[in-house]
């Protein structure tokens, strides 16, 4: 027998703009004369992609368009993809919540789903009688449930409120009992949304833990995050959606590359072309790229860790004790930051066939755009420049959760603070 346990067969869903429904009779009544004679739906032919970012030419819209794929048991598939690509709506068809327009969804086993802050969750039932109402939905007993009662009420930590209608709960209590009843009622299939975001950072190191406890116990999860950093380290397949259709299905690592590198801006720069350098020219930097576990990005969010990855040129294979600096610049030029091992007297053997790996720990750098300045120098304090570029790199910093609180919370800069280290191994090319 396959291990198949859910598989998506030519899956679409189209939405008519503006409107709930078709939106008039006479859409209803040609709908219903064309199945009487055994036709297509007239209104599937048209409808323009989900592409946000400009005015469509319809009514109507393909928010999804000819998805296929299959899951087997055990695999964690996460499910990555820009805001408007069609993640949530294809998590809703999964979960049985809407229906596609066309193709069919094949389930083998029950789903939970935790979709959206107080999913399945009656707000004038108490959050004991959710728990066993979900679980009489999801065809358990009352036996079955109430064994895992005491479980769900730990791992959520919502016992004092327990018998409180959850109408009263906070949305981060809600999220808490929600992916609690959602993980521990034994589902064959677990879909969890990025609703976690709203949880803090210990409860979401609790829930990606408990995801990977579901996996290991045979179990299948289905995760949409846009944290890449989460997605590479819990899943071990992943899909990639654009525009409401399929761009990449198959391995996580290479899924999140591309869709890393379908952002503007490049993550790896050839900066060996540059004429706009200074210094003695003993070493040139060649190229950088900044990474994030090893996966090339020139966006982050704050609070994550990154690395910047140099190579150098050189007439010679000589090796040149310098120092290395990064410097950051915001939008208006003023200067932020500064990464210089010149901070600690660390000299670094640089030379042509070596890379140097920089390791920023915490990302200290508040939500924008900015530039980096690279510096070689043999000695600062004697000004000998090696080689200097000028808006090297440009960076963008997104909403990150640097100091702990589930979010990004706008603390001036001059608090924040990031610790490095420098390594070096030899270059591949």
């Amino acid at each position: 027998m396959s291990n198949t346990v859910l598989k998506v067969e030519n899956v679409s869903k189209q939405y008519r703009l503006g409107q709930l429904g078709t939106g008039t009779i006479s859409h209803d009544l040609n709908r219903m004369w064309a199945r009487l004679r055994g036709k297509e739906d007239p209104y599937l032919k048209v409808g323009d992609t989900n592409d946000r970012s400009k005015a469509g030419g319809s009514d109507y819209v393909w928010s999804l368009k000819d998805i296929n794929f299959e899951v087997k048991q055990g695999e964690v598939l996460g499910i990555i993809g820009k805001n408007g690509a069609g993640k949530s709506t294809l998590l809703k068809i999964l979960s049985q919540v809407t229906t596609p327009t066309t193709g069919q969804v094949k389930v083998k086993g029950r789903i939970a789903a935790l979709l959206e802050v107080g999913t399945g969750f009656h707000p004038e039932l108490t959050g004991r009688e959710n728990i066993f109402l979900n679980g009489a939905i999801l065809g358990m007993t009352k036996a079955e449930i109430k064994s895992k009662l005491d479980e769900i009420v730990d791992f959520s930590g919502v016992a004092k409120y327990l018998d409180t209608p959850v109408k009263r709960y906070s949305s981060g209590m809600m999220v808490r009992l929600g992916f609690a009843v959602a993980a521990h009622l034994e589902p064959e299939i677990l879909i969890v949304d990025e609703v976690l975001a709203v949880g803090d950072a210990e409860f979401q190191k609790k829930c990606l833990g408990k995801m990977k406890d579901v996996s290991g116990e045979g179990r299948t999860v289905l995760f949409v995050s846009h944290n890449m950093d989460i997605i590479t380290n819990l899943c071990n397949k992943g899909l990639l959606l654009q525009q409401g259709e399929i761009s990449s299905y198959g391995n996580i690592h290479e899924t999140v590359n591309k869709y890393l590198r379908s952002g503007s801006l490049q993550a790896k720069i050839n900066l060996e072309s540059r004429k706009d350098r200074v210094g003695n020219g003993e070493l040139r930097f060649k190229n950088v790229e900044l990474c994030l576990n090893g996966i090339k990005s020139n966006t982050f969010k704050t609070g994550s860790d990154c690395s910047f990855i140099f190579s150098f040129s050189s007439d010679s294979k000589r090796e040149i004790q310098s120092y290395l600096s990064v410097v950051v610049f915001d939008s208006s030029g003023k200067r932020i930051i500064s990464f210089a091992s010149g901070l600690n007297n660390s000299k670094i053997g640089v030379s042509a066939d070596k890379k140097i790996e920089m390791k920023i720990e915490k990302l200290a750098l508040a939500p924008g755009k900015y530039m980096c300045n690279f510096y070689l120098d043999a000695d600062p304090k004697s000004l000998i420049i090696i080689d200097k570029i000028h808006n090297a790199f440009e960076l963008t910093v997104e909403e990150g959760d640097y100091h702990g609180f589930g979010s990004w919370h706008g603390i001036g800069i001059d608090v924040f603070f990031s610790n490095f280290s420098i390594n070096s191994y030899e270059s591949k090319y």
